[in-house]
């Protein structure tokens, strides 16, 4: 029998990622109770790169941030993100004048197309206990004809995200796109990649329990379809059984999956490839280097709309709530 896996690979910090996906990041931070500023105590930031700290001193990190963690104003051209919030919070601002808080199971999907500038703080709301934050990063390309697009962004809010419970309870699966077993998540953004109708996209996050068996349906045959194992011990994938790490797999394929003795957390990525040239440098992704040296030109002349903001890394109050407001104005709230 062919086997369903066709490679394995150790999983970092950012994980690899394939057409049409370009980048995966899973972000865990263990924060203290946050000041006045939304940031560590000061004391906290002794020894570390600030502006550059990706090392998990003490079990987090501050990135880019020197008050508040994360990752102050910085542009995008040419894909998109889709950031999902597993514990903690996100602050965002942008160069269209839109800005939102969002967290604890929100995702916000933005495609960047012809440029934005935004920021992703996490402020550590709890002033008296500790700020946990857990998210997954995911960049997915777009195609030629949409790298130019006006930029968007697009909150499905936890409430709207579903939230599947299989095997009696044993498999639990949070569809962020793609839908399974009769559950379809809220639209993408209308230029995803993810919109068109045959682009087999698929953003799962799945939990099993101890011992749980479930089989992962097949996808459309040559689909690209990623699992990666971070959490737990031991699972059984097909005949093979592996320890954390990801995996490419057959798409066409049913997989049946065993797990071991721990709860198992795993996410889910899949989608026909774009199949065109990939021409990135840092925050742009074109087709051709030309593009990419007239995104910069670009960038330096226009900033992508300009920056409305008084700070690089804004956040907002702490008693704020979840909300979104769009560049057009509309406001959501949470």
């Amino acid at each position: 029998m062919t086997s369903p896996v066709l490679a394995a690979f150790e999983l970092g910090f950012a994980w690899p990622a394939f057409d049409p996906f370009l980048f995966c990041v899973h972000h865990e931070d263990h924060y203290p109770a946050g000041t006045d500023t939304l940031g560590p105590p000061p004391a906290s930031l002794a020894g570390r790169n600030i502006g550059m700290d990706f090392e998990p001193q003490e079990g987090w990190r501050m990135y880019h941030g020197d008050v508040v963690p994360g990752f102050p104003r910085h542009p995008h051209r040419g894909f998109e993100t889709v950031t999902l919030m597993r514990r903690g919070y996100v602050d965002h601002s942008d160069s269209l004048g839109a800005t939102a808080r969002f967290g604890q199971g929100d995702v916000q999907w933005m495609t960047a197309g012809a440029g934005i500038v935004h920021c992703e703080m996490f402020p550590l709301l709890e002033a008296e206990a500790p700020n946990p934050a857990e998210l997954f990063q995911l960049w997915l390309n777009l195609p030629a004809r949409n790298k130019m697009v006006e930029p968007h962004f697009a909150m499905l809010w936890s409430d709207t995200v579903p939230k599947l419970e299989l095997e009696g309870g044993a498999v639990r699966v949070t569809v962020v796109a793609g839908a399974l077993e009769g559950a379809k998540p809220p639209a993408p953004p209308p230029k995803s990649w993810a919109a068109e109708p045959d682009a087999d996209v698929a953003i799962w996050s799945i939990e099993l329990a101890p011992g749980a068996r479930w089989t992962l349906p097949p996808a459309q045959p040559g689909s690209n379809r990623t699992l990666y194992f971070f959490a737990g011990e031991s699972l059984q994938v097909g005949d093979q059984v592996a320890p954390p790490c990801g995996m490419r797999l057959r798409p066409d394929q049913p997989l049946p999956l065993v797990n071991g003795a721990k709860k198992a957390e795993l996410l889910l990525l899949q989608g026909k490839p774009i199949a065109e040239p990939v021409a990135q440098r840092g925050p742009f992704v074109m087709n051709t280097q030309a593009e990419l040296q007239q995104a910069m030109v670009d960038y330096r002349r226009t900033h992508f709309g300009g920056w409305p903001w008084k700070r690089d890394d804004p956040v907002h109050p702490r008693e704020a709530g979840r909300f979104a407001i769009h560049a057009d104005g509309r406001r959501e709230e949470r």
